[in-house]
């Protein structure tokens, strides 16, 4: 069975993800979708909000898992059988920095192998970043995230205001 795992914090997912997700789910038998914790980075929403953001973004790929894992990438790999670290690409700035995660992963375990593939043009400027600096100031993301998404920015953008 070809298994692969697409780490990332997804704070939150957007339909750049979604493309590289989507495609992923048609070459491998399974994909784990995971958030890895890294308590050096603060994410706007918390784990367990961005798993149920992702599920339901999936629900309709029957071969795709949402889980989470703390430490290694490539030790997350060896948990879930992975033979496989799915890597998103949209300029060359982020080739740059994931060919240096790829050669430090190899060097870790040299079973694992990092795939590449390139968002899809439409996608090739969306970040989790800008999706929640439009939302934080009005503007409309309809078009960046799933409809799901939108409305937890909304809500949770609501808040944030609300305490400022």
């Amino acid at each position: 069975m070809r298994i692969a795992i697409y780490p990332g914090s997804f704070d939150p997912i957007t339909n750049g993800h979604l493309d590289i997700l989507e495609r992923t789910a048609a070459i491998f038998d399974k994909v784990y979708v995971v958030l890895l914790e890294n308590p050096q980075k603060k994410t706007f929403f918390s784990l367990d909000e961005r798993m149920d953001l992702i599920r339901t973004s999936v629900a309709g790929l029957s071969n795709v898992e949402v889980a989470s894992f703390e430490g290694l990438v490539v030790n997350c790999a060896k948990h879930f059988g992975a033979q496989v670290l799915i890597r998103g690409l949209r300029a060359v700035t982020d080739f740059e920095y994931e060919l240096q995660m790829a050669a430090i992963n190899k060097t870790l375990d040299n079973e694992v192998e990092t795939f590449f593939l390139m968002t899809n043009a439409e996608f090739s400027f969306l970040s989790s970043s800008l999706v929640k600096e439009v939302a934080y100031f009005g503007g409309e993301v309809k078009k960046l995230v799933p409809a799901h998404v939108k409305a937890a920015l909304t809500a949770k953008m609501s808040e944030r205001r609300a305490t400022e």
